[in-house]
């Protein structure tokens, strides 16, 4: 199976926890990340003041925090197909390597 490329060109935070992402296609997509924010990486998110401060990163564009976290683009864009595993995956203390989100 082909991994599609998708760039987040522009992101918008529209309430608590939850962004418009708009993509190099110009698709936008609105996440509610609540209930993804658990876990050893992305638990500490669930502080709003650190969750505001995230970033488009320049080199990967993709969604990314001063605490290391981030979501790979393809995710995010398909997040309606993604979202129950990620959030099981985020519960886990210690994923295994190749269940990376």
């Amino acid at each position: 199976m082909k991994h599609q490329i998708y760039r987040v060109v522009d992101f918008k935070n529209i309430g608590s926890f939850v962004l418009r992402i708009r993509f190099d296609d110009g698709q936008e997509r609105e996440i509610d990340f609540r209930p993804a924010l658990v876990g050893e990486l992305y638990g500490p998110l669930q502080d709003e003041k650190l969750f505001n401060q995230v970033e488009i990163d320049p080199e990967i564009h993709t969604l990314v925090w001063p605490n290391g976290a981030d979501f790979d683009p393809e995710t995010l864009y398909n997040w309606p197909k993604y979202a129950k595993d990620i959030i099981r995956l985020a519960g886990q203390s210690e994923p295994k390597k190749s269940q990376a989100i």
